[in-house]
């Protein structure tokens, strides 16, 4: 598990202006859900988050170490950390699932191959994939490929997972099966998980705290009980799904 801080974070691309002024402090073995318009930085903050980007002003801090002042060795050290499960899985194709699963190991890690292969089972085996290992992408359906990215995600036993728009693409039922994969990670792990979505369904089952950005800033944070109850005209809106309201459409990325 690992404490997450942002501390008055701003960033700009150009002329455009993403993030101004985030504060927000994540805790150990927590899981919170960002959500908010498309444009509206949830991705830009995860980046942050793991030192892909560096804000114009503000602080980052992992664990207390503010990760902007990292010399490259310490960020790559501070990375591992980490695990990441992308939109789209973003598996190698000519890879096995075994060998994606693995890779890491592969990469950063003297295991033998013996001992990644278990590793890799054992991590498929916990996102309910066992005896796949031998396969390639193409044959998997879109919600084992999310699966397989989960599997790949945790091969290093990170203390935080970082969730990119993890049901996108799937029909509600395999979408649910992600939902309870995020629960059962985070609760057998004892990770800190971040997740950013636009499916509010995923966001109430899975977090124990939404985070809301709106115009570059935390308009709000709360349990999904709060987000369901709040009167803030804003996040009433977006949840309900309204064009109408303060929330001007188009105004998004």
């Amino acid at each position: 598990m690992v404490t997450i801080e942002c501390r008055d974070v701003w960033k700009s691309f150009g002329r455009k202006s993403v993030l101004r002024g985030v504060n927000l402090v994540i805790r150990p073995g927590e899981t919170v859900v960002i959500i908010g318009q498309s444009g509206s930085g949830k991705s830009v903050l995860l980046k942050h988050i793991v030192g892909l980007i560096y804000p114009d002003k503000g602080a980052i801090l992992i664990d207390e170490i503010d990760i902007t002042t990292l010399n490259r060795k310490k960020l790559f050290e501070l990375r591992m950390g980490f695990g990441m499960v992308f939109q789209g899985a973003a598996l190698f194709d000519s890879y096995t699932v075994e060998e994606n699963v693995g890779l890491a190991l592969r990469e950063h890690t003297e295991l033998s191959d013996e001992e990644v292969n278990r590793i890799a089972e054992e991590k498929l085996r916990m996102v309910g994939l066992d005896g796949v290992g031998d396969k390639h992408p193409a044959e998997l359906s879109g919600g084992m490929k999310k699966r397989v990215g989960f599997a790949r995600a945790i091969a290093m036993e990170p203390k935080c997972v970082l969730y990119d728009e993890p049901t996108t693409g799937l029909d509600p039922i395999n979408a649910d099966v992600i939902n309870n994969l995020i629960v059962k990670l985070s609760n057998e792990l004892h990770i800190t998980s971040i997740v950013v979505t636009h499916d509010l369904a995923s966001a109430y089952k899975v977090a124990d705290r939404i985070v809301m950005l709106h115009d570059g800033k935390v308009l709000f944070e709360g349990s999904p009980d709060q987000v369901k109850k709040t009167t803030n005209a804003i996040v009433r809106q977006f949840i309900e799904g309204r064009a109408e309201g303060p929330i001007v459409v188009g105004s998004g990325e």
